[in-house]
């Protein structure tokens, strides 16, 4: 039988326990889903259901007298993770990380007409503009009418990069080329030599 991808703490357990006596007669267990990913950190939702919902892309996992259930697809998120109990209630210590959008592959291609336009509009417009703050933006892909950008240099892992994109690059790009449809940023903000180095020098 193959081991729970989660361990769960005896505190934690206990504390569960006592909420689902609670909840009436039936046959309970806690529900943990992974529901999305903020700040290089996956985000979770748990809930009480009863056992007669079990769905069956449920994995069930026994923690002494307490029953989990995770979707399939969350169990490696969660794989080494644990849930415990502190001060503030359940924590989730998980030592996975969700995947950089930037090792994400990304469909379309580099040639065309709109890629083309794109190009120019970077190299004419947006990198000069961004290039005082040592900021560069090279073009990944164009798929249908969106375009990929990577950025480099001071707008690497710059918390203003999202605010840069979406209110100078994105505007410039959409404005001059009215077939584009959108800009989507798909650089890894968590890496490079000294992503924040502009702002140091401020």
């Amino acid at each position: 039988m193959e081991a729970p991808a989660l361990t769960v703490s005896p505190d934690a357990v206990e504390m569960i326990l006592t909420l689902l006596a609670q909840e009436g007669e039936g046959e309970f267990a806690l529900l943990i889903e992974v529901t999305g990913f903020r700040g290089g950190q996956f985000q979770y939702e748990l809930s009480f259901v009863d056992m007669s919902v079990r769905k069956p892309e449920h994995v069930l996992e026994h923690h002494g007298e307490l029953r989990v259930l995770i979707p399939e697809l969350d169990i490696e998120k969660l794989r080494g993770a644990s849930l415990d109990l502190n001060d503030e209630g359940l924590s989730m210590n998980n030592p996975n990380v969700p995947a950089s959008p930037a090792m994400t592959a990304t469909a379309g291609s580099l040639t065309g007409p709109l890629a083309e336009q794109v190009a120019m509009v970077l190299s004419e417009q947006v990198n000069p503009a961004i290039a005082m703050h040592g900021g560069a933006a090279e073009l990944v892909s164009v798929d249908g009418s969106t375009a990929y950008l990577r950025l480099s240099g001071g707008c690497q892992g710059c918390g203003l990069a999202q605010v840069t994109l979406k209110q100078g690059i994105e505007r410039i790009l959409l404005e001059s080329i009215p077939e584009l449809a959108g800009v989507v940023d798909v650089t890894d903000h968590s890496s490079g030599e000294n992503p924040y180095y502009e702002q140091a020098k401020k």
